[in-house]
């Protein structure tokens, strides 16, 4: 990996750890992240702190600057985008893009990425429902939560789903859950760590590790 594509990994890693947790980032939980040493990752975090990407107090929060959040979103542009080109004209399936992304997303420029932005219809979200930064660096929004955190009775409909662990994402194909799938709780057991669903006429249970992973919105 070169250097320019150590920066827009480690700084993506970062803009996306903030996504499903308000927790901050320290450099052990970025370490943990990016499957490296803590000591390996101080050092590259120094460095990109004097270049004026990160800002990190000592052993506390990095936070990205202005310009390291440009980068960012550059970069998670180019990996939902194609992302969404290797499902929609490739034929892979949401939980084997992910890593074929990351080796792409640092060897295009961006005017490619805004020519296949065109070709695919300018889409909002990938795959995974992931919001697809816009060229000018905006997000599109929406009223989301994790389903681990819906009431028993609620309905709602699933719009996101976290491609960090391939089994989860294998898991819920198995059980027929997809984006735009619509679900309601039954029963929560929080002793057991497990929910109770019902998914059309299908009765399903969903462990908590995949109820964080999924992000619905309420239906009225």
């Amino acid at each position: 990996m070169t250097e320019s594509a150590a920066t827009e990994n480690y700084l993506k890693v970062l803009w996306t750890a903030g996504e499903w947790s308000d927790a901050p980032v320290t450099v052990s939980v970025l370490a943990s992240r990016l499957g490296l040493a803590p000591s390996s990752v101080s050092e590259v975090v120094r460095r990109l702190t004097d270049r004026g990407l990160v800002a990190h107090a000592r052993y506390g929060t990095i936070e990205l600057t202005p310009d390291g959040r440009r980068i960012a979103l550059g970069t998670v542009r180019k990996h939902r985008l194609i992302e969404t080109f290797l499902v929609d004209y490739l034929g892979y399936t949401w939980d084997e893009v992910h890593d074929e992304a990351d080796l792409l997303e640092h060897a295009v420029s961006d005017t490619f990425v805004d020519r296949l932005a065109l070709r695919l219809g300018e889409p909002d979200r990938d795959p995974h429902g992931d919001p697809i930064p816009h060229a000018d660096g905006s997000l599109p929004g929406g009223d989301e939560l994790t389903f681990d955190a819906v009431a028993e009775g609620s309905r709602v409909r699933v719009v996101r789903v976290s491609d960090s662990d391939p089994r989860i994402l294998r898991h819920l194909d198995r059980l027929g859950i997809a984006l735009g799938s619509v679900l309601e709780v039954v029963e929560r057991h929080e002793s057991a760590g497990t929910i109770d669903v019902m998914h059309g006429r299908r009765a399903v249970v969903l462990g908590m590790p995949a109820a964080r992973a999924i992000r619905v919105e309420a239906i009225g």
